[in-house]
């Protein structure tokens, strides 16, 4: 083993301190507590203030400036009672993560001194620099003013001495810089079309809001080993690696005992997301080992959107402090499982009613039926758009693996509904709504109550599942913001059940009874969406081939699938409900295409330069080594009697010299294949020429690097394998 090889494994598997800290007091007593929270703002503003504050929350009435200075007076002195001494406003530009720039409390008090001052103007509002930020052309580097305004439905909180303030971020001239607002679009139209829908069922229905539970999957290495592997520090995978001989193949790490040392790192992460009114409910061993989950409980959705994008940051800084480095790369490691953040999406009246789950009345069961299926009519209309959504140049790894959905959208109902909806489409016998929500299971062991079945199973292979009063968006990333899904499926939901409402309307002017009218549009439309669901294996090869039959999006390129955003049919949909514009649209592809080209175009980079500047030198030397010892036999023994005895040697030799030679000119080509698609002035031709010229000879030269791992001198090799990556 070489020596800094040997010296990070050393260091990571010494003992550490735990570091851990239980937590002084319940974890329900310490929820929200750097949280400016309705407790909070009930005590720190007056009643006046707390009103209207809490009515632009419940109601998005709009924010009357006069209240600002009294919000930001009764923070201000929340805060400071906490040690806050600074504030930022917290936003999430196009670059995929969060921004925040600090600004102190002090100010001058025209006396000579400073004094602590927080204004509503501030709160309010504020300017940073936009040109620095992804923009896709919007905005030109010299024009360099955007804007930060709050939005206080999503609640301030506090982060070491920070108070963090949720933002939207816009342009000068007024197009959305960032995921929330068109974020918070989606939800307000998807809100307005669904309570219009409601009204059908039930008059008193004043909102409806979509709910939002993220599964988060990640892995853990050991901080000291991952500092030995260049790849990992600057790409988030490992761009080589043999896989280990023991890797999941037992299928013992999931759900297995967790690792006291992930234990103690999962208690801290706990802790400080509770405080941070982040309500983490589950924690277990995934799949992969070295791979784990935590999901918290279901929240409205745009405050889901935030808390996750916290708490990615949150793990990273814990992580730190237990000598682990948290990876949230969809596929960090070949061979075993990527990770991925399954999104459990419903939509709930204010009333408390779950849209997606069955009822005890015809009445409700109609409901339950009219969303699902409007559900599945939005998905299979924009199934290559909610493709997009989720695509990236690290998703791109993870989708289509026997471990996570394929890069095809379909929807998996479970036998119950399936049966369910052809029995309505080929029937017009009403009572065929009437169905019981679950059904009982007996197992013939009797110290085993009977257990109540969903009506659905579940298949792992469906990317868009509907899992009893939910549908799950499996398909989204590991390390997406999942604003990005969010934005699709709500403003795609929006839309249908509009066209819905007006399909629906028309029938009742010409006649129909209510409840006739809404089954015969629903019959027409479980028709319409039938390419849509699918009940099988999604990783076969036999349904990629029904899926292009069917006409659903086959695209696996990553640009290519970015396309989606602009065809005509998406551009007519976000219009019509007012979440973008076409610009808007276009800038946002831009960037796409910018940022998969320039993430190809790292890996690239540290894919060349280790292997030229690592590998062949390492395999050289150790090549160099063997022929030193064939000379030396050679010269005690006689050639003939040396070449019989030293026949491995030399097999070995040639191997050595095959695979450097190879990953000479495969390297060669990646340099001269990066230089040609560099001259391409279109951000989308670019990106489909780094897809096609530069990507594909990743895995030939990949190929030839881990056959070397298996020849080369452990003690040679410099980089961590993946048996020490993964052993914690």
């Amino acid at each position: 083993m070489s020596t800094t090889r040997f010296r990070a494994v050393e260091r990571a598997h010494a003992k550490r301190p735990i570091s851990a800290t239980a937590p002084e007091e319940r974890m329900d007593r310490l929820y929200a507590k750097h949280v400016f929270d309705r407790e909070k703002m009930f005590r720190y503003l007056t009643r006046e203030t707390y009103d209207a504050l809490v009515a632009v929350i419940q109601e998005g009435s709009p924010l009357d400036r006069s209240i600002a200075d009294s919000v930001a007076e009764g923070m201000r002195r929340w805060a400071t009672e906490m040690g806050v001494t600074h504030y930022t406003h917290w936003f999430q530009p196009l670059t995929g993560g969060t921004a925040e720039k600090h600004e102190s409390f002090l100010e001058y008090d025209r006396k000579g001194g400073v004094m602590e001052e927080f204004s509503g103007k501030v709160l309010i509002q504020q300017e940073p620099d936009a040109s620095s930020f992804p923009n896709g052309g919007i905005r030109n580097t010299f024009e360099a003013r955007g804007y930060t305004a709050w939005d206080a439905s999503s609640p301030v909180f506090i982060i070491d001495d920070t108070l963090c303030i949720p933002t939207i971020f816009i342009s000068y001239t007024g197009e959305s810089l960032d995921y929330k607002a068109p974020l918070l679009r989606a939800l307000r139209a998807v809100d307005k079309a669904a309570t219009a829908v409601c009204h059908y069922f039930n008059p008193e229905v004043r909102s409806v809001c979509a709910y939002l539970g993220i599964e988060q999957e990640y892995f853990l290495v050991d901080a000291d080993v991952a500092g030995a592997r260049p790849d990992l520090l600057l790409t988030g995978r490992t761009l080589m690696g043999h896989e280990a001989a023991r890797n999941q193949q037992l299928e013992d790490h999931y759900f297995g005992s967790i690792p006291r040392r992930v234990m103690e790192f999962m208690k801290d992460l706990e802790v400080r997301a509770v405080q941070l009114g982040i309500p983490v409910k589950t924690r277990h061993n995934e799949v992969a080992p070295a791979q784990f989950e935590l999901a918290p409980i279901y929240e409205e959705c745009n405050l889901a959107v935030d808390h996750n994008m916290i708490l990615m940051s949150l793990m990273r800084e814990v992580a730190a402090e237990h000598g682990f480095r948290v990876l949230l790369h969809e596929k960090p490691f070949k061979g075993i499982n990527g990770s991925g953040k399954h999104c459990n999406w419903s939509l709930g009246t204010n009333e408390g009613t779950l849209l997606f789950s069955p009822g005890k009345t015809a009445n409700d069961q109609l409901r339950y039926l009219t969303f699902v299926v409007n559900t599945l009519m939005a998905v299979y209309h924009h199934n290559g758009l909610l493709k997009a959504s989720i695509m990236s140049a690290t998703n791109a790894h993870r989708l289509g693996a026997n471990e996570a959905p394929p890069a095809i959208i379909s929807s998996f109902l479970g036998q119950e509904l399936s049966s369910m909806l052809d029995a309505i489409e080929n029937s017009t016998d009403d009572s065929l709504i009437n169905s019981t929500t679950k059904q009982g299971l007996s197992l013939s062991l009797p110290q085993i109550p009977e257990i109540q079945i969903d009506n659905t199973d579940r298949n792992r292979t469906s990317p868009f599942a509907f899992t009893g009063n939910r549908f799950e968006f499996r398909a989204v990333g590991s390390e997406a913001n999942t604003a990005t899904a969010m934005i699709v499926l709500n403003t795609a939901m929006a839309q249908q059940l509009r066209h819905f409402q007006a399909d629906v309307d028309k029938l009742l002017g010409e006649g129909h009874e209510l409840q006739q009218a809404i089954l015969s549009v629903l019959r027409g439309y479980i028709r319409e969406c039938k390419p849509i669901r699918f009940e099988g294996n999604g990783y076969s090869e036999e349904w990629k081939a029904e899926a292009l039959r069917r006409g659903l999006d086959c695209e696996t390129s990553c640009p290519l699938i970015f396309d989606a955003y602009l065809k005509k049919e998406s551009v007519a949909m976000f219009e019509e409900v007012g979440v973008m514009t076409l610009p808007e649209l276009q800038a946002r592809n831009e960037v796409k295409w910018d940022t998969y080209t320039k993430k190809i175009q790292i890996e690239a980079r540290v894919l060349g330069d280790l292997a030229v500047n690592h590998i062949i030198p390492i395999a050289t030397e150790y090549q160099h080594r063997l022929a030193e010892g064939v000379r030396n036999m050679t010269k005690v023994l006689g050639r003939e009697e040396a070449e019989q005895l030293c026949a491995d040697q030399l097999r070995i030799i040639r191997e050595i010299a095959g695979h450097t030679t190879e990953i000479s000119e495969l390297s060669y080509q990646l340099v001269g294949a990066r230089k040609v698609a560099n001259q391409i002035e279109s951000e989308r031709e670019k990106a489909i020429a780094y897809h096609d010229t530069v990507e594909s000879l990743f895995d030939p030269i990949r190929h030839h690097i881990d056959k070397l791992e298996l020849i080369v001198d452990d003690r040679l090799w410099t980089l961590p394998k993946y048996r020490e990556l993964l052993e914690i």
